[in-house]
């Protein structure tokens, strides 16, 4: 596999002191249990896949865009009796940002785009916080899951290990979805 130009971890040094980026695209995961037929980093890999198709388009269209390693951890308070679900308080999730954002700031990166892939993520709040700290740059965050209108896929609500999920992931890693029964 070649190395994308647009993925900070397949990427050199060499290369990244060259590309000039102007959009820092971060995706943030959860780790949780997605019922009997997903794995615990659907999230994960659900956020790296859209945020590494996103980035190609946009590169190829000629953004300057990067993609960072997918943070694995969200917030999962209301399913801490879950083994293994990991969870972020909200603080610690609002201080690995400001550092990220802290680090952009000083080296003159100018954007940031938070791809949340978990519904117990919400960085609108932490968002505005940063902003007032960091006013050079600009922030923002997109929940992928919302970006369309369900009703128009999937007779069925939802939103955790649901239809839209499930084909995402058979899509993505269909070696990892097993049946349900």
């Amino acid at each position: 596999m070649a190395p994308r130009p647009y993925i900070l971890a397949e990427t050199t040094w060499q290369h990244v002191k060259a590309a000039a980026y102007e959009v820092v695209v971060l995706p943030w995961g959860a780790t949780e249990a997605h019922n009997y037929h997903l794995p615990y980093a659907t999230d994960n890999y659900q956020c790296d896949y859209i945020a590494a198709e996103a980035a190609r388009l946009a590169w190829e269209a000629g953004a300057k865009v990067v993609v960072l390693p997918t943070i694995p951890f969200g917030v999962n308070t209301g399913q801490l009796d879950i083994t293994l679900d990991i969870n972020l308080n909200p603080s610690t999730q609002l201080a690995i940002l400001r550092d990220v954002v802290q680090v952009l700031a000083r080296q003159g990166i100018p954007k940031l785009v938070v791809l949340n892939g978990h519904g117990g993520n919400d960085f609108r709040q932490h968002l505005r916080e940063l902003q007032a700290e960091f006013p050079a740059v600009f922030l923002c965050t997109v929940n992928w899951f919302k970006a369309v209108d369900r009703s128009q896929f999937f007779v069925a609500p939802g939103d955790h290990a649901d239809a839209l999920e499930t084909s995402a992931m058979l899509h993505i890693a269909p070696a990892l979805v097993r049946p349900l029964a």
